[in-house]
């Protein structure tokens, strides 16, 4: 098969419409509905998102969509993203919806006196941004105007960057290799639009390339494509096919900190600037939600899988046994469908099949007589006939093979 054609195949929209994961209509261009199924894998990733932060030191904390427009001229988005935000008016005061996370961090940040003993403060946020993408741009989950950035904004002092960024990118590392991806590196410099003056420009490329090389991670150099108030080193992950995505992102930023005049009282008992960093792993959860589904064509660990095992009734009088399966696994903590509809097996085999769904189990005569399950993996590959508790002990020890948190 010709690569395009396994693309075609592994299309997100194509199975993000057969597996019931999200749609997208008219009413709402580029603003992505998610269906019952899609939301289980958006939790899940969101989930193991939140866990992995907390044990890392983050903060996690949540902003409002919706600012006063002096805040974004003050943080330059009115000058420099203008053309890629919404508006609205409320009382007579001029309000823009967040393109960016990073405002509100700051003025977090700033709510209260801060000592150098709080720093590194790292909060993390999952925050629901929009931004106007032509509407010929569009495309399913992968270019939408309304997303949700895994954001994390991180003060630190001048002697703390270096450190702190070799522990981002060791955590961006360990975040994508559990999910199968190898990834290239990008170190994008100044841009021809920016904020600030050159010397800091300078020293901010200079401690990005420093911990790069100290970690002895391979990178290729992107000029001028940094973001306008600092640069960036952006992660490409790359499919199973091979393909590269744009997803992760670390920003060093010395100028919004001096924007909104963020201070912190050093040992010396004086105000000082702290600088921030900005950084991203997944980019945004649908983004990385689409590739995944490309990446697995839809055939989802069992920890992530929407459904993880479908029981299969052959006739009526195995319904009430189905169900009383499914009751059991589902307070081991299992999401467990019941096909009761009155068809043939095989039918219901192919669906299940065709639904990707990972485990089946066929339940007739004698698994209803002995306490059994029938049990089938997805690819049509029979296990056998098991106990419900024998059930439960395969489906965990897969889980746990495969669960990333």
């Amino acid at each position: 098969m010709s690569k395009q054609m396994e693309a075609e195949k592994r299309n997100h929209q194509k199975l993000g419409q057969e597996l019931e994961l999200f749609m997208s209509i008219e009413e709402a261009p580029g603003m992505p509905f998610f269906l019952p199924n899609g939301m289980i894998i958006r939790n899940e990733l969101e989930n193991y998102w939140k866990q992995k932060h907390y044990k890392a030191g983050y903060q996690e904390i949540k902003t409002p969509i919706m600012m006063k427009q002096e805040l974004w001229e003050q943080s330059g988005h009115w000058e420099h993203y203008h053309e890629n935000m919404y508006f609205s008016n409320v009382d007579e005061q001029n309000y823009a919806i967040k393109p960016m996370n990073c405002p509100g961090a700051i003025l977090l940040f700033s709510s209260k006196r801060r000592s150098y003993r709080e720093l590194p403060i790292r909060y993390a946020e999952l925050g629901l941004v929009h931004r106007h993408e032509l509407s010929g741009s569009l495309n399913g989950l992968l270019r939408v105007r309304s997303f949700t950035q895994d954001d994390a904004h991180l003060f630190v002092e001048l002697s703390q960057i270096e450190a702190e960024i070799s522990r981002i990118l060791a955590f961006i590392h360990d975040f994508y290799s559990h999910f199968g991806f190898d990834y290239k590196v990008e170190l994008s410099t100044r841009p021809e639009k920016f904020m600030g003056n050159i010397e800091t420009w300078n020293q901010a490329e200079k401690s990005l390339q420093s911990v790069l090389s100290e970690k002895g991670l391979d990178y290729q150099v992107n000029e001028g494509d940094g973001a306008f108030y600092g640069p960036k080193i952006d992660f490409h992950i790359l499919d199973s096919l091979g393909r590269s995505w744009q997803c992760g992102t670390v920003q060093l930023d010395f100028l919004m900190p001096e924007k909104f005049d963020c201070m912190y009282i050093g040992e010396d008992n004086k105000p000082h600037r702290p600088v921030m960093i900005h950084r991203a792993i997944y980019g945004s959860v649908e983004r990385f939600m689409a590739i995944l589904i490309e990446h697995y064509e839809g055939q989802f660990p069992l920890w992530l899988a929407p459904v993880q095992l479908k029981l299969l009734p052959i006739a009526p009088p195995h319904v009430e046994y189905a169900y009383k399966v499914k009751h059991e696994l589902e307070l081991k903590g299992y999401r467990v469908e019941v096909d009761d509809r009155i068809e043939k097996i095989g039918l219901k085999i192919r669906e299940a099949e065709m639904q990707k769904v990972p485990y089946m189990a066929v339940i007739g005569d004698k698994e209803v007589e002995n306490e059994s399950l029938a049990m089938r993996k997805h690819g049509k590959k029979n296990i056998g006939t098991v106990s419900m508790e024998e059930a439960a002990v395969h489906l965990n020890k897969e889980k746990n093979s495969n669960r990333v948190y």
